[in-house]
């Protein structure tokens, strides 16, 4: 460890950005023309673009198309330095983010800091059920669920119990936000289409897609309406709807969910689980909340200033995922919106020297919300705006087009997409030796447990 935390050579100003999902990486291009040095902080080598992760989950994209290598993206900015790293900890009294990268410690002194670390799944207190029940945030999780998803398939094959077929055969989604809905759709598509008969000496389509929610109605940010149409669509598409039900307990072979009305609980055998029922934020949000003498709630956002600063640190801005202001639903367009401003908020102090009472406040502009539910049927909604169906489809195409990262990325997804509107087949649903070692093993372990 060095005994002086790094700083670029010279006398400007230097940013600290922690994280390169939309928010980060935005805000660092925004500050491409600024007279600044930016040290951008990342856990992984490449930008992710998460609402497509159940897409590669399910065998439809591959990883090199949501994932991009961040030097490869950056590689013109030439006042932005990438480093690889898990920030720990962050001295603000210090002005110093401390990141470790395998057994060695780094610190990086900072004059002002974007804190961009996202957020990850929350159990609601029930850690204990990611065991049986990933969420879906990085790539090593899409490989994990599209592992456990083949894995269903290819030991269903093997058992002569019409019994333990069932089971496997069986998957549960506990969500039914957009992530949730989409993974449903998807599954549904690949067990009742993908799959054709002789793959299997079982008919795919008899596997059974259970979705689980608390709520009343699926999407509920996108409305009654809304909702009751992906209801509908995902329900012809062979998917159990169940909601107004709480998730009690998950283990190795199964789900068991309350009914909130009628307190009746009921078990389905299920070998495949998947948790997208809710999000927590970076532990980060804790720390910064802390030294600034901010209460943060259970789901980790901290409460931040009209100018996405955190109490009276008026140089750490916190954005993203990871604030809470004005009840901003957690899509990438905050991230992206939060980001640039806060770039910006920057480039005017450094440039125009301004004061923190005279920042403009943060103005989220809402460019709508959308889901897919299924081959030429999704769902969006822009203000009072809403399409459904094929159109609704096309506006998702296009817009989920424009923020991949890459001309190659937006070309390969565009004509993947296309080519599977009219073939039902999947070519990015092999897994290796090694996934189905780890799936076994944490199964074995789970036994070993019990």
């Amino acid at each position: 460890m060095a005994d002086k935390p790094f700083r670029p050579a010279g006398n400007r100003h230097h940013v600290v950005i922690v994280g390169a999902g939309f928010g980060g990486l935005y805000a660092a291009r925004e500050l491409a023309d600024a007279d600044v040095d930016i040290t951008l902080i990342n856990r992984t080598d490449h930008h992710l673009f998460p609402p497509l992760l159940y897409q590669v989950a399910t065998g439809l994209l591959s990883s090199g198309e949501i994932g991009v290598s961040l030097r490869q993206l950056t590689r013109g900015q030439k006042n932005l330095r990438v480093v690889r790293g898990d920030v720990q900890d962050i001295d603000s009294s210090a002005q110093v983010v401390v990141a470790v990268d395998e057994d060695n410690e780094y610190r990086y002194e900072y004059d002002s800091l974007i804190i961009a670390a996202g957020a990850g799944q929350s159990y609601f207190g029930n850690d204990h059920f990611a065991e049986f029940a990933p969420g879906l945030k990085t790539l090593d999780d899409a490989f994990e669920i599209r592992a456990r998803i083949m894995d269903a398939f290819e030991r269903a094959e093997l058992t002569d119990s019409a019994e333990e077929r069932e089971r496997l055969l069986t998957f549960v989604i506990v969500g039914a936000g957009p992530t949730g809905v989409e993974m449903a759709g998807q599954i549904a598509e690949l067990a009742h289409r993908s799959f054709k008969k002789g793959e299997y000496s079982f008919s795919p389509d008899s596997a059974k897609i259970v979705l689980i929610d608390g709520m009343a109605q699926v999407l509920p940010p996108f409305g009654k309406r809304l909702g009751k149409k992906a209801q509908r669509q995902l329900e012809r598409e062979g998917v159990t709807i169940v909601l107004n039900s709480m998730v009690t307990n998950v283990d190795e072979k199964s789900v068991t969910y309350k009914n909130t009305k009628t307190e009746e609980e009921t078990t389905v055998e299920a070998e495949t689980k998947i948790w997208s029922a809710g999000v927590e934020a970076s532990p980060l949000g804790r720390i910064i909340g802390e030294q600034a003498g901010v209460e943060v709630p259970r789901n980790g956002k901290v409460p931040v200033n009209p100018d996405c600063t955190v109490g009276e640190l008026r140089n750490v801005f916190v954005v993203g995922d990871m604030m809470q202001l004005d009840k901003l639903p957690g899509v990438a367009q905050v991230a992206i919106q939060s980001g640039e401003y806060a770039a910006r908020i920057i480039k005017e102090q450094v440039e125009h020297d301004v004061a923190p009472q005279d920042r403009e406040p943060f103005s989220y502009f809402d460019k709508g919300s959308m889901a897919i539910i299924s081959r030429f049927n999704a769902v969006v909604k822009m203000g009072k705006v809403e399409f459904t169906g094929f159109i609704g489809w096309l506006m998702w195409l296009f817009v989920h087009v424009q923020f991949l990262q890459g001309l190659r990325n937006r070309v390969v997804a565009s004509f993947t997409w296309l080519l599977n509107a009219v073939n039902p087949r999947r070519y990015n649903l092999v897994t290796t030796n090694g996934q189905l070692e780890q799936r076994l093993a944490r199964g074995n372990a789970s036994v070993d447990k019990q």
